[in-house]
């Protein structure tokens, strides 16, 4: 049997989505010698071997004819002379702040499954843990996951390792996250572990924890 260790460590939300930002890139092929592409990328004259990136576009490869290129994740075949005139999106950043309680903890809503829920932000859980009242609360069928041990604050305790189909944080979801039912009412709060927490970016700054994906 697995055994867990479940540790308390580490809520006000706020969720900013930064709005998409579409920009205009014009790429001019200049000349193909052998390997290396004179380009001009918004009107400055860039140089590029093979390989090489600048601005955003990437030489893939050189033939006497044409030059591919990754311009912001798209693949170009580009004659000399020819422009292309191309926008992208920035990708879309989201971010939850989450500010420290008074008992210096980090809380937060949640929806796992589909049911919403309150979580405490625990870097030193390696999985979403809760309890089986509470998994029976939110129905989630436990009984069919792999029986385990967790260490708990009272000592060892039976566990079953499941799998959570979504658990979203202000709009930052995560598919098919691994998590700890522990029977009894431990934890009071379910705590949401790195199985969740090393899919975003974590900084925390004067009492507010800040989550943030790129999309």
């Amino acid at each position: 049997m697995q055994v867990l260790k479940v540790a308390h460590a580490l809520l006000g939300l706020l969720l900013v989505a930064l709005p998409i930002q579409a920009t205009a890139l014009g790429v001019q092929v200049q000349a193909i010698l052998g390997e290396t592409v004179v380009l001009v990328i918004d009107g400055q004259q860039q140089t590029l071997n093979v390989g090489e990136s600048v601005s955003g576009v990437r030489l893939v490869a050189a033939e006497p004819t044409a030059a591919t290129l990754d311009i912001m994740g798209e693949t170009k075949t580009v004659k000399p002379s020819q422009t292309i005139n191309t926008q992208f999106e920035a990708p879309r950043e989201q971010v939850v702040t989450i500010v420290r309680d008074a008992r210096l903890q980090y809380r937060t809503g949640a929806v796992i499954n589909g049911r919403r829920a309150q979580v405490m932000v625990d870097t030193g859980a390696n999985l979403v843990a809760l309890s089986s009242a509470q998994a029976r609360q939110m129905n989630i069928d436990y009984s069919s996951g792999k029986p385990s041990l967790v260490q708990t604050a009272s000592g060892m305790g039976d566990a079953y390792a499941i799998t959570l189909d979504i658990v979203s944080i202000g709009g930052i979801e995560v598919r098919n996250v691994p998590a700890m039912v522990v029977k009894g009412n431990y934890p009071a709060m379910i705590l949401l572990g790195m199985s969740y927490l090393r899919h975003v970016s974590m900084v925390e700054k004067n009492g507010v924890l800040s989550l943030s994906r790129s999309r």
